[in-house]
This record gives structure tokens, sequence and C-alpha cells, in this order.
């Protein structure tokens, strides 16, 4: 991979920021509250940027079901381009405030347009509802809802990334600009598909990616060094929730894939495990890692202090579990039921 020569920095870095993080359930849906948690992230990235070469995507799940609230007839390439940008901004403009310029991109990300994923719709999108709202609103406007925790969430079609179609422009950014901080493939993309008769032709399509699979891709087409996957919540757990609960310190994919690792939660914690996955697999680098953590931790997944680390050589039976403390105290609780059972 080429660097800047202008360049110190010898670390590539995608992070990955949940539409939820930006977002935190029980708050409102603003633009107010979303550039307050913006703002409070902003300092930690802007720091980390002086030491790390770093990419950053994000996640569009509250938002863009918002914006399908408020307008049901457009369809999800058209949402996906404005949450894409409507956050873009957000961030831009909280990292322009802790003194880092960046350059939110709107990217097209090839899907196929017969994937399975089309017959059994699982992105969630969008607020939680009580059961009977959910069931109205699946009578009143069509939308397939399923359970998320105690409540209930509207799904859309999540095919996986085929091809992210400004990843040159990202290139360019990252080997001419140096000083500018990349936002791309946010939301996972706009998701386009080519027609066959005409395959440079693209056409919009009615589907959310999913953030963390794009990320992953998106990682792995930059020979980034590092996945960083950032959410509400904290690592990956075992026991989530129970007295037995234990937390993953470092995990190999073998040993996420052998034990079925966030299977139990296909629409929340079971995709970024699976991104993680996929990133140190399809990745060119042996020493390629991916973490997964809290977003409030960010600074502190680097060492390892905080959060799950993702890489190929784990000693022993492919995991490490952080020591328990003197006096345990139950894990981080995320409203979000995401970690891996």
């Amino acid at each position: 991979r080429q660097y800047s020569a202008t360049t110190t920095l010898n670390d590539r870095i995608v992070i990955a920021v949940g539409g939820n993080a930006l977002q935190r359930r029980g708050e409102r849906l603003t633009i107010e509250n979303m550039l307050k948690a913006a703002a409070d992230m902003a300092p930690t990235l802007a720091a980390l940027s002086k030491d790390h070469e770093l990419v950053l995507t994000h996640g569009n799940g509250p938002q863009v079901g918002e914006l399908a609230l408020e307008r049901s007839a457009a369809t999800f390439d058209v949402l996906g381009a404005e949450s894409m940008g409507q956050i873009g901004y957000v961030l831009a403009q909280a990292l322009s405030s802790a003194g880092r310029t960046t350059a939110p991109i709107i990217c097209q990300v090839v899907v196929d347009p017969q994937h399975e994923a089309f017959r059994d719709p699982s992105k969630f999108v969008g607020p939680i509802y009580g059961a009977k709202e959910a069931t109205a609103l699946s009578q009143s406007l069509g939308w397939v809802m399923k359970p998320d925790g105690e409540y209930f969430r509207r799904v859309v079609p999540s095919p996986p990334p085929k091809e992210i179609i400004q990843i040159d422009a990202i290139k360019t950014i990252l080997e001419q600009c140096p000083d500018i901080l990349p936002i791309a493939c946010g939301g996972g993309g706009i998701p386009v598909s080519r027609i066959p008769s005409n395959p440079r032709t693209l056409t919009g399509v009615e589907a959310v990616i999913d953030k963390d699979a794009c990320g992953a891709k998106l990682a792995a087409e930059l020979d980034a060094d590092g996945f960083i996957i950032l959410t509400d919540g904290g690592g990956i757990w075992q026991n989530f929730g129970k007295p037995n609960a234990r937390e993953m310190k470092k995990a190999s994919p073998e040993y996420l894939e052998g034990t079925k690792a966030g299977k139990n939660f296909p629409g929340s914690m079971g995709p970024k495990i699976q991104a993680a996955i996929d990133f140190v697999n399809n990745s060119k680098s042996p020493n390629a890692w991916a973490a997964i953590g809290d977003l409030r931790d960010v600074s502190k997944i680097f060492n390892n202090e905080e959060g799950t680390l993702v890489m190929k050589d784990v000693k022993g039976e492919g995991v490490v579990w952080r020591e328990q403390k003197a006096e345990p105290s139950p894990p981080k609780q995320s409203k979000e039921p995401h970690k891996s059972g």
C-alpha cells in the first residue's frame, strides 16, 4: 500500500461508529442530540488521528428509519444517501471543532439484487416500538417487524457489499492529502446494482447494507492494519447479563466461528462479530486485527485495555478472558441485546 510522502504515520485504521452510538436509546432522535454525541467523541478521534491514519465510517439505522417515517414514499437508496449526508455533516462539524479537517464522501456500494437477503429481511432500522404499535405499522404500511430485545423494530433487506464504487477516491485522499480524514461508506453505503445489459449503468436498490460488513470490506480494500467497531455497549461477552458473565479480551476468528459467538443476536452483535472475522481473514496482512468495544473506551481499545481484540494469533484455545476484578461489577449494560450469549 502507498502512503503519502509527507505523512509520518505507519498504521492505517478504519473506525466504524454505530448509528446507536450517535443516537443512544432513550434520547429523542434530533440533530441536536446527534451533534452532542459527535462532539463528545470528536476530541478522542482527533487525538487518535495524530498518531494513526484514520478512515471513519458510521451506521445509520436509527436515522434512516426516522427518515423513512417522515417520507414513506422514498426508497431506501435515496434515504441512505440523505442519512449519509446528514451524519457526515454532524461528524465533520464536530471534528472541525476539534481541529480536524474531514471529507465526507457519498459512496455507492454494489450489491446483488437477487441475493437471498431480499427474501428474509434482517437489518434493523428506525426507532423501537411496543408490540401493539409494531403490529399497527406492519398492517398500515406493510413493514416487516421483528423483535429487538423486549421491543420491536422494522427490518429491511441487508445484502452483502460486493464493490465500493468510490474506493479509488478514498485512496487518493489518504495518499495525497494526509491532513484530511475521510468519512466514507456511511450506513454501509448507498445500495446500487449494475444493469446486466450495460454494467457501467447503476440503479438504486431498496435495501440497507450493514455498515460493519461494508466497513470490513473498506478496511480490507484499503489494506488497513486494524478495524475498530464502536458500539453503545462493550466487547464480546459470554453469558452476558448472568452471574457467570465474562468478557473476551482476545479471540481468534476460529474460536468465534467455532463457538458461534453472536449467532443468538443476528440483528445486532452477530454482524459485528462476523465483520471482525471477515476483515481479519480477508486481510493481506497476517498481523491484521479487529476490535469491538464501547465508544467511550476508544482510546483504550488500541492497547487492549478495553473491548475485545480479534486476531489470528491467539495462543491456547484461541481465546483470552479478562480477569475479574476484586469486586466484580456487572458488565456494561446496553439496551441493545447484542452480546454473544
